[in-house]
């Protein structure tokens, strides 16, 4: 089956030429979008009614020069971090786009894999430590996915690798599935979220660390002392958070700590999840280990096999967008706004805004700003900066922007 994740449609929007040397400005209102599929089985599940926020964005394009931007992290001088899936590493500032030089050959650059999620240290100001989740190849071979440490240099021009985190994620030689976005909890540790590698048998599987959301201590990557199944006999199974994902590439947190994903369905049944430790959200393509082979029929959240699955707090229905990576909304520049979750998608070209109710278990209203629905294709990393802007990136494959997106 041809995932959403990796294939736009053939009446996709195609971003405009790019305009070198100048930001292009897009300015509008808010627009509204159909619920769809809402509703996740919480105990609230009213609607909100009324119309939309009518809050005007500002879409600022920083850069014109990335290729397939993945990860967006920010330096303490302001300027921006950006890991690039065929194996680079930008840095766009109020000076333009620069490549950090680094080494990168061992990247498997494969379909869905390469050069992923990104993290920059909270002590990068006396340390330059930044975290990468990349493919890794040995001698043209596919091994496995890696977290990666690195130090980028005092002038910001050079990266050099000074260790290797985690190994042992899961990979399939074609990339499908591969993940991974890691991110920081609100005790500063770090969870990762792993595909299935279409595997039938992955994401049910605890032994194994693909399908998961893992939460590991980011100086060892050792399990942190309260994970859920910490006391399990298997080192992989200690790191699990939560398990029975399909292909999980958003993370985000709330203020209060919470922590929500976005994760793709196959042809349906997009989902946005809130995390319960030791949860089981029901992906099985294996069919309780009945199917040899990777069985998209089943339901993304399969709770008649599994009674007690996480129900999602969102779901797409019978289409899919490839939602992609998650964050909130916060400061009060966002006005109306703030505290919505902001969604990326990939096959949709379009940024999700939702509204959660107030137990958090269903998104009580989804509506799409004008701005940025299939304005500039496939939209991939989302990430607050320091100024409360959202930063975007997008996925088309040459030309590809980091937006920064702010009320008018």
């Amino acid at each position: 089956m041809v995932t959403s994740e990796s294939q736009p449609r053939p009446d996709q929007p195609r971003p405009e030429p790019p305009l070198i040397g100048r930001r292009r400005v897009l300015s509008g209102v808010a627009g509204t979008l159909l619920l769809s599929g809402c509703g996740g089985g919480g105990t609230d599940d009213a609607r909100t009614t009324g119309p939309d926020p009518d809050v005007r964005l500002r879409v600022e394009v920083l850069s014109e020069r990335l290729e397939h931007g993945w990860g967006v992290g920010f330096l303490p001088d302001g300027s921006a971090l950006v890991t690039q899936r065929p194996g680079r590493l930008a840095v766009v500032d109020g000076s333009g786009t620069r490549t950090v030089r680094a080494n990168f050959d061992d990247v498997l650059v494969r379909g869905e894999g390469g050069l992923m999620g990104l993290l920059v240290d909270p002590d990068f100001g006396s340390n330059r430590r930044f975290i990468t989740c990349q493919t890794y190849q040995r001698d043209g071979e596919a091994t496995d996915i890696r977290l990666v440490d690195w130090r980028l240099s005092a002038d910001g021009r050079a990266a050099e690798r000074t260790g290797t985190l985690l190994t042992g994620l899961p990979l399939n030689p074609s990339g499908r599935h591969s993940g991974c976005r890691p991110a920081w909890d609100s005790e500063g540790n770090l969870l990762v979220t792993t595909g299935d590698t279409a595997r039938p048998g992955v994401a049910q599987d605890l032994g194994s660390l693909g399908g998961k959301v893992l939460r590991l201590r980011p100086d060892t990557a050792e399990p942190v002392a309260d994970n859920p199944m910490i006391d399990s006999p298997e080192p992989a199974t200690r790191l699990v958070l939560t398990f029975g994902h399909r292909n999980p590439q958003g993370v985000a947190m709330r203020d209060d700590g919470e922590v929500f994903i976005a994760e793709h369905g196959p042809e349906v049944d997009d989902e946005l999840n809130r995390l319960v430790p030791g949860g089981n959200y029901g992906w099985d393509p294996s069919r309780g280990g009945r199917s040899s082979y990777y069985d998209e029929s089943v339901p993304m959240t399969d709770r008649e096999r599994f009674p007690g699955a996480v129900p999602a707090v969102w779901t797409s229905g019978d289409e899919t967008v490839a939602v992609c990576d998650a964050t909130f909304l916060r400061g009060s520049r966002w006005g109306p706004l703030e505290g919505v979750l902001a969604v990326t998608t990939l096959k949709g070209s379009k940024l999700l805004l939702f509204r959660l109710s107030a137990d958090r278990r269903n998104a009580r209203r989804m509506w799409v700003p004008e701005e940025l629905d299939g304005t500039h294709g496939r939209l991939r990393a989302a990430t607050l900066g320091p100024d409360d802007a959202l930063y975007l990136t997008t996925s088309n494959g040459s030309g590809d922007r980091l937006l920064r997106v702010a009320p008018a």
